[in-house]
């Protein structure tokens, strides 16, 4: 598997607290090596274009779409991103 981040995450995670995009590194790290680690926590969003959802922190999440061997990394941040993700 690959990493695809889209535009709109780049932009995200360029507005993340510096502690936060070391955690980011570490989870999307994990998200290749170890998809079904308990602390990424992954759940399918109830969202007709099959969006995924994982924990970075308590108060943190990125949502992606897996297509081929390519994850595609759609949005990162708060839980706010998760109203439309």
């Amino acid at each position: 598997m690959r990493l695809q981040p889209t535009k709109t995450f780049a932009k995200n995670f360029r507005k993340l607290p510096e502690n936060i995009k070391k955690t980011v590194h570490k989870h999307l790290a994990l998200l290749l090596s170890s998809p079904r680690h308990p602390s990424l926590n992954i759940k399918k969003m109830q969202d007709p274009r099959n969006i995924w959802e994982a924990r970075i922190s308590d108060s943190y999440r990125f949502t992606f779409q897996i297509k081929g061997d390519v994850y595609i990394l759609r949005k990162v941040g708060t839980h706010d991103i998760l109203k439309k993700p």
